[in-house]
């Protein structure tokens, strides 16, 4: 769209400002999308939130919604990324129905973002900065008592639970005997605390599934069949898809191999994991000679990951739940939003998740032994990954396409950073969780780069840092720290200024240049930043009269 024609689409679905919607310029989101409270984009979503819901609106002036444009080329988001960090900054902000559109102008090329923001769930205002905002007429203002009290007196919705849901036309022959005999035995194991073995296995097939939770009033639930059914029997669950599908990949990402599985999960699960070339691997501990063994993957880990994927499926969306083997590391994929909100969430609640997309579901797998029932399976595949001293687990929150993937690691992406997990007993799980993101060079918050700076983990400043010196000379990493930071400026000079004079009278171009140095500038760099250092390196040289240039050709003067 042109300016005009974009102005024109905004006037006609977002007429007026009001409590659902919002237009703000905020011609720089790097400054304004978490930056001083109540004047940033995190303040206004809360506070549209904690209305109706409604749409903010960026990049356009206020009242006429003329196209002035938002400049993102100074923030390290798009659309989809931006979702997840709302979903960081505002406090029990639900992902269901948050989006971001994005518009760029063919004539002005101005950007423009348009926030869809839902209503705060129920008995849940929406926090930015620790405070609950709202909107009262044209201001946005801290919520009143009164208003917090009204979302705090919400009566609660019940959700419909589909796995609960009584399939109309099951019956006990739809259930694979194999699999109702590995329920009772699981059953057995989960409750041996409470009820006789002897009883269990005393109860009928009914009584079973009846105490499982996934029999109501004699009559068999989606769950039933997920967990139990014959694989003839899901055709009862259409147009839900009940599969897991298992590929190989190769270091070239082809498929090389893959198969489909489906009910009954409670048998099949472990034919998927089977699949898996869990190799022994030989592992030095720190101070000793002696090698000790161990898989490439954690068993707990490995099967945690795929039940979840099989209990928070949204078996709704008509998707399969991916189980990619790659080398070097496991990929799951199931269909749905996230709905604890955030991993930082799953990671620092304490107690029992408070609800579930699958309930019965759930509730029957935990009865069959195969998640656990406080919601700590994430939490422990990141103490797993850590003992281990393997990379830490990668969750991919799709909040627009409504997926969660999680990567595991099956091997070590830097050995020396490694040695740090094995040496320093006094990092804690986020420390690692962390520095795990920096070993990545994933971006982590500028308030945790300080922490981390002041502590002396990491060194540089808040936009380029990397493992420090320190940690890198115990960790005996020094190779691998020289890499990353380069050559100090005045080594390179000395290379450009050898180079030129070797280059004699013919000089040489800048991209030549750069060529010759690029081994060693820094890799936590990208080619921009590294093509901008070299040209800063020679301009410096310039300036000082060591060099000159003639065209596009450096000379040494």
């Amino acid at each position: 769209m042109t300016s005009q024609e974009l102005q024109q689409y905004l006037l006609r679905e977002f007429p007026q400002e009001n409590a659902r919607c919002e237009w703000k310029e905020m011609k720089n989101l790097k400054n304004l999308f978490a930056g001083d409270e109540k004047n940033d984009v995190i303040s206004y979503v809360a506070a549209i939130a904690n209305m109706e819901g409604g749409h903010l609106v960026i990049g356009v002036q206020d009242k006429t919604l003329e196209i002035v444009g938002t400049d993102l080329s100074k923030f390290n988001l798009n659309a989809q990324s931006a979702v997840w960090k709302l979903l960081e900054h505002c406090t029990n902000l639900s992902s269901e129905g948050l989006s971001i559109d994005e518009y760029t102008t063919e004539d002005s090329h101005k950007t423009v973002w348009i926030i869809h923001i839902p209503k705060h769930l129920p008995r849940r205002p929406v926090y930015a900065h620790k405070k609950a905002w709202q909107r009262v007429e044209d201001a946005l203002v801290e919520m009143t008592q009164e208003r917090l009290a009204a979302i705090l007196e919400e009566p609660v919705f019940e959700a419909k639970d589909w796995s609960a849901e009584i399939v109309p036309n099951a019956v006990l022959t739809d259930l694979d005997e194999l699999a109702v005999a590995k329920a009772r035995v699981m059953f057995k194991k989960v409750h041996a605390s409470k009820i006789p073995a002897e009883e269990i296995d005393a109860w009928t097939v009914e009584e079973l599934l009846s105490n499982s939770g996934i029999m109501i009033d004699g009559k068999l639930t989606r769950a039933a069949i997920i967990l139990l059914g014959k694989p003839v029997s899901v055709f009862k669950l259409r147009p839900a898809v009940v599969e897991v599908t298992w590929t190989l990949r190769d270091e070239r990402q082809e498929v090389v191999d893959y198969e489909h599985f489906t009910a009954p999960f409670i048998l099949t699960v472990d034919q998927i994991l089977s699949k898996i070339r869990n190799l022994t691997m030989r592992e030095l501990p720190g101070g000793t000679l002696f090698p000790e063994t161990m898989k490439q993957y954690d068993d707990y880990t490995i099967r945690e990951a795929l039940h979840n994927a099989i209990a928070h499926q949204d078996y709704t969306l008509q998707q399969r739940i991916n189980f990619v083997e790659n080398p070097g590391y496991l990929y799951y994929a199931n269909g749905g939003s996230f709905i604890p909100g955030t991993l930082q969430n799953v990671l620092t609640t304490k107690g029992p998740q408070r609800y579930f997309r699958n309930e019965c579901l759930c509730r029957a797998m935990v009865n069959f032994n195969m998640i656990d029932t406080v919601s700590r399976g994430i939490k422990k595949m990141f103490n797993e990954q850590w003992k281990r001293h393997f990379p830490m687990p990668d969750y991919e929150i799709d909040a627009l396409n409504k997926e969660v993937g999680v990567k595991i690691y099956g091997n070590t992406i830097n050995e020396k950073y490694t040695e740090l997990l094995k040496e320093n007993n006094t990092l804690t799980l986020e420390d690692c969780i962390l520095l795990d993101a920096v070993q990545k060079r994933h971006r982590i918050s500028e308030k945790d780069v300080v922490a981390l700076l002041n502590r002396g983990l990491l060194e540089g400043d808040t936009s380029e840092y990397n493992i420090s010196l320190d940690i890198a000379k115990k960790t005996r990493q020094l190779p691998y720290y020289t890499h990353n930071r380069g050559l100090d400026k005045a080594k390179l000079q000395h290379m450009i200024l050898q180079y030129l004079q070797n280059a004699g009278s013919v000089g040489a171009k800048r991209d030549a240049i750069f060529d010759y140095l690029r081994d060693v500038l820094p890799r936590n760099k990208t080619p921009e930043q590294q093509e901008r250092m070299v040209g800063n390196i020679l301009a410096e040289m310039k300036e000082a009269e060591i060099v000159i240039v003639k065209g596009r050709i450096w000379y040494v003067k």
